[in-house]
C-alpha cells in the first residue's frame, strides 16, 4: 500500500508535521511511515565503551521512535492508520532517497518552524530535500494545522508538464478533500492570450474534480505576488511545480525557496515534471 513518509528529528517541528500527516492518511486512506536519521557518529566519542555498546544506543533510538509514532496512533481519530517506524544509519538525504528509491512512498512530509523560521535537522534540509527527490513534497509550517476542507492554491507559468505520478496525487487530494474549487496563480511574465489559453485548458483536463479559479498576478514579483495572494486569499496548501527552465524553478534555489518557507504559515506542497 502505498505511503506518506514522515521525516522525524523529534522536534515540535516534526510532531505537527506528523498529526498533519496523519490527518492526511485517514482522508486518502495511505499508510504512514516515520523515518528518523541517525547521524553517522552520532553516540560515538571515539571510545571503546561507546564502540561497544553502539548497538544499545541504536536500539534505544529505535524504540524511542516507536514510543513517539505511539502519541498519535493511540489517537482515536487516527485509528484506522496503519504506522511504521524506521531509524537509520546515515544522513538525512541519504535515508530518505534510499528509502523513497525502495517502497511505495506517494508523499514526503517534512516540519519547518514556519513564520518564525528554519530550525532543527528536518527544517534546515527541507529545501535541500525539495531539490533533491522527485516525490511530492509536502513542507508543513509548525503554525500550520489540516483543516476540514484544505483550500489548495496552485502557482504556474503554464510552461510545466507535471509528471503523471504529481497529477494523480494532486486529483487524489482534490477528490479526498471534496474540494470544489481551486485556485490557479499564473506566474509569468508573458501575457500571450494563446499561452494563457492554452494553459488554461490543459489544467482543466489535467484536473477535472474541481472547479479551477484562475488569477494572474500584476505589477509583482513572482515570489511577492505569490506571499501576497496567500495572505489575502483563503490557501491552506501551496502547490508550487519544480522545472529547471521555468520561472517557478528559479524560486527554488536555496535561499528563495527558504524565504518562502520562513514567511508562509502555509503547508507547501513541491510537485515535479
Amino acid at each position: 500500500m502505498k505511503q506518506i513518509l514522515v521525516a522525524s528529528d523529534f522536534s515540535p517541528s516534526a510532531a505537527n508535521a506528523m498529526e498533519y500527516a496523519m490527518s492526511l492518511a485517514v482522508l486518502l486512506k495511505l499508510e504512514v511511515c516515520v523515518i528518523h536519521a541517525i547521524h553517522p557518529t552520532e553516540g560515538i566519542n571515539n571510545s571503546i565503551y561507546n564502540a561497544i555498546f553502539i548497538e544499545d544506543y541504536y536500539r534505544n533510538k529505535r524504540e524511542a521512535l516507536k514510543a513517539w509514532a505511539t502519541v498519535y496512533t493511540d489517537k482515536d481519530e487516527f485509528k484506522s492508520v496503519s504506522v511504521t517506524t524506521r531509524c537509520d544509519i546515515g544522513f538525512l538525504k541519504t535515508v530518505i532517497t534510499h528509502y523513497i528509491d525502495n517502497y511505495p512512498v506517494e508523499l514526503l512530509a517534512m516540519g519547518i518552524t514556519g513564520a518564525t523560521g528554519l530550525s532543527g535537522i528536518v527544517g534546515s534540509n527541507a529545501s535541500m530535500m525539495v531539490a533533491r527527490v522527485k516525490t511530492p513534497t509536502l513542507i508543513i509550517p509548525l503554525e500550520s494545522r489540516f483543516p476540514d476542507v484544505p483550500a489548495i492554491t496552485l502557482a504556474t507559468d503554464y510552461e510545466t508538464k507535471l509528471s503523471p505520478n504529481d497529477v494523480t496525487a494532486l486529483n487524489e487530494m482534490i477528490k479526498a478533500f471534496h474540494t470544489k474549487q481551486m485556485q490557479v496563480l499564473y506566474v509569468d511574465e508573458k501575457s500571450d492570450v494563446k499561452h494563457i489559453q492554452t494553459g488554461e485548458a490543459r489544467l482543466k483536463e489535467l484536473l477535472p474534480h474541481t472547479e479551477l479559479m484562475f488569477n494572474y498576478l500584476k505589477d509583482s514579483t513572482p515570489l511577492s505576488g505569490i506571499m501576497e495572494f496567500i495572505e489575502e486569499n483563503e490557501t491552506d496548501i501551496l502547490c508550487l511545480v519544480k522545472h529547471h527552465h521555468n520561472i517557478i524553478y528559479r524560486l527554488f534555489n536555496r535561499s528563495t525557496v527558504n524565504q518562502i518557507m520562513s514567511r508562509s504559515v502555509k503547508a507547501i506542497l513541491v510537485l515535479h515534471e
